[in-house]
């Protein structure tokens, strides 16, 4: 009996980690079994689409696209729950979901690897997105070159000619949701006020509009005194507006 051939699936945000895990897979398995798998928000920057596009072109492997059909608000309204950086529903239902969906339809789970770009430092995640992805088997290439920096991952891409998402050079840690995750906290959501100020506003918005029907939550978090309360993106756009200094006259 002929065995099944191994499948690599390569779980594809657009982020550089998960860019640089394809390029070591396909080093070291080739490019013949090896899949790409894209769970689309709905709300990724132009840049990161086109990434995703000349990658998979350079690779010569199809981009696999799933998606739950929401952006992240939407799944908010519908859950009747804001995500924040402790609880983020859209994670799971416009990322995890689409993705375990297309596993279960087209990838046996004794032939199939799947691959995440987690390097060295984020070694601790590791035990919990294994229990997630079961019963799949999980490996995570980055974490065997412990000196990989994000830089050098941006730089090897740049050498092939491919321009990574813009949100890097922007200064954000990471490309996802075009730069409006709700993961991220009061300094990253200062930099898309910096340098997206009609995302920002966007968000701010449909926060206010959120709150108007549900109370007093927020995206983000602010701890005084050890207090916890709801910090609105509109009273952080106002303090930061209060500090900066006067305009040259």
């Amino acid at each position: 009996m002929t065995s099944k051939p191994s499948v690599h699936v390569i779980q594809y945000s657009g982020g550089i980690g998960s860019w640089c895990t394809a390029q070591r897979v396909a080093a070291q398995h080739g490019v013949d079994d090896l899949v790409l798998l894209f769970a689309d928000t709905r709300i990724e920057e132009p840049s990161l689409y086109e990434f995703l596009a000349a990658s998979a072109a350079q690779l010569g492997v199809p981009l696999v696209r799933v998606a739950d059909g929401r952006t992240p608000f939407e799944v908010y309204w519908d859950s009747r729950f804001l995500g924040n950086a402790r609880i983020a529903p859209c994670s799971k239902i416009l990322k995890q979901v689409p993705a375990r969906r297309w596993l279960e339809a087209n990838a046996d789970p004794d032939t199939t690897t799947l691959y995440v770009g987690v390097d060295a430092t984020e070694a601790h995640r590791i035990p919990g997105i294994r229990r997630g992805w079961a019963p799949w088997r999980v490996e995570f290439p980055l974490t065997a070159e412990p000196g990989l920096t994000k830089d050098a991952m941006l730089a090897e891409a740049r050498g092939l000619g491919l321009i990574p998402p813009a949100a890097y050079q922007q200064g954000f840690s990471h490309a996802n949701c075009g730069g409006c995750c709700v993961r991220g906290g009061q300094a990253h959501w200062l930099r898309l006020l910096e340098q997206h100020p009609e995302r920002f506003a966007d968000y701010e918005r449909k926060e206010e509009q959120f709150r108007a029907e549900f109370g007093d939550v927020a995206i983000l978090k602010q701890r005084r005194n050890g207090v916890v309360r709801p910090l609105p993106l509109a009273e952080l756009r106002q303090r930061a507006s209060a500090a900066e200094p006067d305009a040259p006259a």
